[in-house]
């Protein structure tokens, strides 16, 4: 495994510098902008990253998409990746960094908190209609991962977004709740939770903040039967395949009450009449997420899997992202008009 490793560093070097890459190299000239807003009601700053298409013409009206992350991700790893390609197919999008993480405000920093990540969601529909070349007639969301959980439920109940779609959407609350597979017991999972009780009380009690992790950091911290979506975990975010320095692998371990409370999915059917689109890989362990969420979501609706591919993999591998693309690409000409 460690000489596979080695050369998918090598490798990932390669892969790393596309990922991170600024716009303005694409293969189309679109454009990137930093931009900075509120998280609405908290006045958090949220920084983000506006990809503008080729020939942006700020007269025109042009329909939006709002890309939200992975949990313990950055808008410059796959959420960026994505909106760069939606841009050069001629969409306004919007990657940011979630409140209180990566280049945004907020403290304590590192909280992963569901509720906060659903209204950066608002948020950001907020500021793409202050913008006076957004349709504000058309704003979609695209999510990824965690961010798929937060993107759709934030749509259950903000009407201002019209089309919805995820791409390896991990519902964080029924994970941390059950585990990956719903394979933990009761027992195990009330024990979770005094944890992170206890450790609550000792920072209130003036001990420092305890951080956990969302993957290994080190092939020696990876189980001989982690899944294979725990090992690309580490592969992806903790090596030079698409590490970043906003990106340090770590939340607030007392936060995961919070996360335990929450359910991605637990209205599908609110979102209808307006369409929502699953996009997973063959082999993801986490597609239950997905299918569980599609047979209960009411039409229009529609669930794609690309062959052969990881959770993982759909965040950076071409022969992946590439038809993931072409079909957001082909959902959002049609629903966002």
């Amino acid at each position: 495994m460690k000489k596979s490793l080695i050369a998918l560093l090598l490798a990932g070097i390669l892969v790393s510098s596309c990922l991170n890459a600024d716009a303005k190299t694409s293969r189309t000239k679109i454009m990137k902008e930093k931009v900075f807003y509120n998280q609405t009601y908290n006045k958090v700053k949220i920084a983000g990253e506006l990809y503008k298409p080729e020939n942006f013409d700020k007269n025109k009206k042009y329909p939006a998409i709002i890309v939200v992350h992975p949990a313990g991700g950055v808008k410059e790893q796959v959420a960026g990746l994505y909106a760069q390609k939606l841009a050069e197919n001629g969409f306004v999008t919007l990657a940011y960094d979630a409140a209180y993480q990566g280049e945004s405000g907020g403290e304590p920093h590192f909280l992963e908190n569901p509720a906060s990540r659903v209204e950066d969601v608002r948020s950001s529909v907020d500021y793409l209609t202050t913008l006076p070349f957004i349709d504000k007639n058309n704003i979609g969301v695209l999510g990824i991962c965690a961010g798929g959980g937060y993107a759709f439920n934030a749509a259950e109940t903000e009407m201002r977004i019209k089309a919805v779609a995820t791409v390896s959407a991990f519902d964080l609350g029924r994970a941390r709740r059950q585990g990956l597979g719903d394979s933990m017991s009761i027992a195990q999972q009330q024990q979770k939770l005094k944890d992170a009780a206890q450790q609550r009380t000792k920072e209130a009690n003036g001990e420092p903040v305890k951080y956990a992790g969302y993957v290994p950091n080190s092939l020696e911290e990876i189980p001989g039967n982690a899944p294979i979506m725990y090992r690309q975990g580490y592969e992806y975010y903790r090596t030079p395949l698409a590490s970043h320095p906003r990106s340090e692998n770590k939340y607030i371990f007392s936060n995961y009450v919070q996360q335990a409370a929450f359910t991605a999915f637990d209205r599908p059917e609110f979102i209808s009449p307006r369409p929502v689109l699953f996009i997973v890989g063959e082999n993801a362990e986490s597609a239950y997420f997905s299918k569980e969420a599609y047979d209960r979501a009411l039409e229009p609706k529609e669930y794609v899997v690309i062959p052969n591919a990881t959770h993982m993999e759909m965040y950076y591998k071409p022969e992946y992202v590439t038809p993931a693309v072409e079909k957001l690409t082909e959902f959002y000409k049609k629903n966002l008009q």
